[in-house]
Parts: structure tokens; C-alpha cells; sequence
């Protein structure tokens, strides 16, 4: 009884303030449109005009009125093409989040399933369907880039971390042997020692490539520019190979301009060069010499290493650059280390804004490094 009552004092309630609210509607239009606006129209578009029997009646002012009925169809007009404006606008970008909303779905299924862009944009989506494509194979191809340099890098942690054992266990078995044998003939501990000496630099080359892959992991390359100069740091450099050169048999000849100077990182550019001529002794031909030469061309400085060795396949030249990639997949040689040189070459010279590329034909392979600079 009780929730009845209440129902029914809410219907009452809500039935007077409709009421009310009609009232005060109908007295504010009456007000206005009889009140305020008709003492306007009166005073500005009517005039008194007095009759022949002494009363008064009100005349239209037409040329005031004709302004007013014109006003009025220009303001109308506006209005007319504002709000059909506005309403094309909101419709056109109604349009244009649905455009776009659906142009994302198609673009996430084409993304994640392996089909064919006619499948999945239809008719109008062709421009869409051809840069989606670029976008795609560009990607697959990065991912597929990114797969080889992990699936490289496990490979070379696999061989380092089993390359590690054998000179570690011949160093622990002629160190046992010298420990055991204290009367040991001369000669032939030292040779027992060479040997263990021997073999523990290999393990240091070893725990270096350990090393290399760990800190091109996590190292954040910064460039300090300096002028410097080139031809110098080139003469210098081959002089500190010398004995990397000598052991293999090979001479460095430096051809450069004489006070040729550069805007770059000093330290870095070095490093770039040790690099690149470290690859070229390790892989040229014994007793061949290795030549350097540095030009000024227009606003650039081209830098080339050329030594004298087998020719590099094309399918190898092409990946000479990335991470990882060793030549010589051999790990019983000492040529390539963890695959890095080359890499860690390229981003350097990329941050100075230069590019590096690689040559190889009729046993001559060229290094060329483009700098600018300033």
C-alpha cells in the first residue's frame, strides 16, 4: 500500500511540473513574440498614419520592412549553409573513422595471417594494399635478418664456450707434467712451456670474443668529433700493424694526401680502421702488399683498403657487414674472431654520416670508406 502511494504521488508530482512547465513556455513565447517583439517591429517598420475621421491606424514602412525581409533571407541562407557544412563535415569524418577504422582491421589481418593482399583489401585499397606489401616484405625480411644474427651468434657461443676446453685442458696437462717432473730435462720443459704459453694466448683470444659479443651487446656508441689529421692517423696505424704485417708476411703502403683533415671521433675512426685492416692482413695472400689511400672528392673523403687474397663470393659480400658473420666458418683458424669488425666498422662510420662498402674481384678485395668532411 504503501509503494502505491508513492507511485502515485510521483505521477502527480511529475504531471505538475509538466503542466508548470507548459504555462511558463507558453507565457515566455507569449511574452516575447507579443510582448518585446511586436513593440519592436511597431517602432521600427510601422508609422502612424491619422485619418480622415480623426483616428489613427499603422502603416507598413516598406523600404525599412524590405531591408528587414532581405536581412532576414541572407541570415536565413547562412544559417542554411552553415549547418549543411557542418553536417557534411561531421559526416565526412564520421566516414573517415570508419575509413580508417576499417582500413586498421584489414591492415592487422593482413599483418597476421600469411595471405595475399587482393585477399584481404578490396577493390579502392589499392594504393593501401601496395604499401601494406613494401611494409610486410620489408619486415619479414628485417625478421629474417634478426633470426640469422641470433641463430649466428648461438652458433658462435656454442663453438667459443667448446673452443675453450681444448687449450684450457692442454694447459692444465703440461702444467701438471712440468709440476709432476721436477727433473724435467731443460729443453724439454721449455719447450713444454712454450707450448703452455701458447695455448693460454689462445684462450685469451677466446675469452676476448666472449667478451666483444657481450659489450657490442650492450655498448651505446657516442662520437666526440675533433678535427684531426687523416693522413697522419693512416701512417701511424700501419706503423703499429707492423708487426701483425711482418708475422704475416705482408707490407702496408699508405698513399694519402699530406695534411688531409676530418671532422670525426678520433677514437672511433681508429677503431673503424684497425678493423678493416685487421680483416685485410688476415685474409690476404702472403708477401702481398696491402694498400691504403685516402683522397679529398668534392665535400667527401674516400678511404680504401685493398689487399690481395681470394675472392669473396657475392652471396658473403653481402653479409660481410652484419653481426656475427665470419668468412671463415672454420673455427680451427684464427681469421674472423666473433664476427663483430666489420659490424661495429659500419655503425661507426653510419653515426658519422658516411657510408663503407665491399669489393671483391680477381683476388683483389676493396674496402671503401666515404666520410664527409666537416
Amino acid at each position: 500500500m504503501k509503494d502505491k502511494c508513492i507511485r502515485a504521488l510521483k505521477i502527480i508530482l511529475v504531471t505538475a511540473a509538466g503542466i508548470i512547465g507548459c504555462l511558463w513556455v507558453y507565457n515566455t513565447v507569449d511574452y516575447f513574440w507579443n510582448g518585446m517583439f511586436i513593440d519592436w517591429f511597431t517602432a521600427n517598420y510601422t508609422r502612424l498614419h491619422l485619418l480622415e475621421d480623426g483616428s489613427y491606424v499603422y502603416e507598413p514602412v516598406w523600404g525599412a520592412l524590405k531591408l528587414l525581409i532581405l536581412q532576414t533571407m541572407i541570415l536565413g541562407v547562412l544559417i542554411c549553409i552553415a549547418a549543411a557544412y557542418l553536417t557534411a563535415r561531421y559526416h565526412a569524418r564520421k566516414k573517415v573513422r570508419e575509413s580508417i577504422s576499417e582500413t586498421g582491421t584489414m591492415i592487422r589481418r593482413y599483418m597476421a595471417k600469411d595471405r595475399d593482399a587482393g585477399e584481404i583489401f578490396p577493390p579502392g585499397y589499392e594504393e593501401v594494399a601496395i604499401q601494406m606489401t613494401g611494409i610486410k616484405a620489408d619486415m619479414q625480411r628485417r625478421e629474417q635478418i634478426l633470426k640469422e644474427e641470433v641463430s649466428r651468434k648461438n652458433d658462435l657461443i656454442v663453438y667459443l664456450a667448446h673452443d675453450l676446453k681444448t687449450p684450457l685442458t692442454s694447459v692444465i696437462g703440461y702444467l701438471s707434467l712440468l709440476e709432476e717432473a721436477t727433473d724435467m730435462p731443460p729443453a724439454q720443459k721449455a719447450k713444454y712451456v712454450h707450448i703452455s704459453l701458447e695455448k693460454a694466448l689462445r684462450l685469451e683470444q677466446l675469452i676476448n670474443e666472449f667478451f666483444e659479443i657481450t659489450r657490442y651487446n650492450l655498448q651505446q656508441i657516442v662520437l666526440e668529433k675533433e678535427r684531426i689529421d687523416l693522413s697522419y692517423m693512416l701512417i701511424q696505424m700501419a706503423d703499429e700493424f707492423y708487426p701483425i704485417l711482418h708475422e704475416h708476411g705482408n707490407t702496408a703502403q699508405v698513399r694519402a694526401e699530406e695534411g688531409l683533415t676530418i671532422y670525426a671521433d678520433p677514437l672511433k675512426l681508429a677503431r673503424v680502421f684497425n678493423n678493416i685492416l685487421k680483416n685485410a692482413v688476415a685474409y690476404s695472400y702472403p708477401d702481398t702488399e696491402i694498400e691504403i689511400s685516402a683522397q679529398e672528392q668534392e665535400q667527401e673523403v674516400v678511404i680504401c683498403f685493398c689487399n690481395h687474397g681470394r675472392t669473396i663470393p657475392q652471396q658473403k659480400l653481402e653479409k660481410i657487414f652484419e653481426k656475427f658473420f665470419r668468412l671463415d666458418s672454420a673455427r680451427a683458424t684464427n681469421t674472423g674472431g666473433a664476427g663483430l669488425g666489420l659490424a661495429i666498422a659500419r655503425d661507426i662510420i653510419e653515426l658519422h654520416g658516411g657510408s663503407v662498402t665491399a669489393e671483391s674481384k680477381n683476388e683483389l678485395t676493396t674496402f671503401t670508406v666515404t666520410l664527409p668532411q666537416s
